[in-house]
C-alpha cells in the first residue's frame, strides 16, 4: 500500500488538477459532461481499488427498464425508459452512461398509474426513439465504449430476471426484432445478494439497501435512479469481498 501511495504522489503532484469526462448517450447523444477530480479524491479512489477483490468481468452494465403499466396487465407491455451504467469492474465506479426514454407504439398514452409509479409523464416519451431505434443507439454506444471488443469482458446486471428474461425478449418478439446476443446473459442482483448475505431481498432494492446500510438515491422506479442504486449496492458488496458471477443461463435463439 505504501508503494501504491508513493506512486500516486509521484504521478499526481499536489498542485495539479485532473479532468475526466463521463460519456452520455440518449437524450444528449454525443455530448460529454466534464467532471473535476481533486488529487485527494484520486488518491482515495486508488486506495479503494487496492482493497477491492478481483472481479471476473472488466465491466458491469447496470440496466433497469421501466415499462408501460396499469392497475391491470397491459398487453403488450412496452419499454419506456432504457438506462445503462458502465461500471468499471476494478474500481466499481461509473465510467459512462447510456440513457433514453422510449416511445410506446401499441399503447402510446401512459396511464396515471404508470406516471405515478415511474415519474415518467407523457411529454417525456413523445417524440422519443422507438425500441428498434433505441437498440441501435445502444449498439452504437457499446461500440464507442469498446464493449463489443471480444477481448473486453462485460456482463449486464439487473435487479431480478424480468428485464432481460421477460421484458426485452417479449417486446422484441412482438415487434419481430432480434435482441442482440449481449442481452442474453446477465447477473440477477437479488440472487447475488442472497449468495452474499444469506437472505432473499423480498422487496428488492429497498431490502438490499437496508441490509447493507445504504441510503436510497433519487426515486424508486425511476430507471436511471434504480441503476445508480444498483451500482451503489454492487460497490458495497464488492467492498465486503464479494465476487460477482453470471446467474442466468445463456439464452439460445
Amino acid at each position: 500500500m505504501r508503494l501504491l501511495q508513493r506512486c500516486v504522489q509521484i504521478l499526481l503532484p499536489p498542485q495539479r488538477t485532473v479532468f475526466s469526462t463521463e460519456s452520455l448517450c440518449g437524450l444528449c447523444k454525443g455530448s460529454a459532461r466534464p467532471r473535476l477530480y481533486s488529487n485527494s479524491l484520486l488518491r482515495a479512489s486508488v486506495a479503494g481499488m487496492a482493497s477491492l477483490p478481483q472481479q471476473r468481468y472488466q465491466y458491469f452494465l447496470v440496466l433497469d427498464f421501466e415499462a408501460t403499466c396499469d392497475t391491470t396487465p397491459i398487453q403488450p407491455q412496452e419499454i419506456i425508459e432504457f438506462p445503462i451504467l458502465k461500471l468499471n469492474g476494478q474500481t466499481m465506479e461509473i465510467e459512462s452512461i447510456f440513457h433514453t426514454y422510449v416511445q410506446p407504439v401499441y399503447n402510446p398514452q401512459l396511464t396515471p398509474f404508470c406516471t405515478q409509479l415511474t415519474g415518467i409523464i407523457q411529454s417525456m416519451v413523445e417524440g422519443q426513439p422507438t425500441l428498434q431505434q433505441a437498440l441501435q443507439m445502444v449498439a452504437e454506444w457499446m461500440d464507442k465504449e469498446n464493449l463489443l471488443n471480444p477481448d473486453v469482458s462485460s456482463v449486464f446486471v439487473t435487479c431480478g430476471d424480468w428485464d432481460l428474461k421477460t421484458m426485452l425478449p417479449g417486446q422484441c418478439q412482438h415487434l419481430g426484432l432480434q435482441a442482440p446476443d449481449y442481452f442474453k446473459q446477465w447477473i440477477n442482483l437479488k440472487k447475488a445478494y442472497s449468495f452474499a448475505m444469506g437472505s432473499w431481498p423480498k422487496s428488492g432494492l429497498p431490502a438490499m439497501q437496508e441490509g447493507l446500510s445504504l441510503k436510497q438515491e433519487g426515486r424508486l422506479h425511476s430507471g436511471i435512479d434504480d441503476c445508480r442504486n444498483i451500482a451503489n449496492i454492487m460497490k458495497e458488496m464488492a467492498r465486503r469481498g464479494f465476487v460477482f458471477k453470471q446467474t442466468s443461463p445463456r439464452i439460445e435463439t
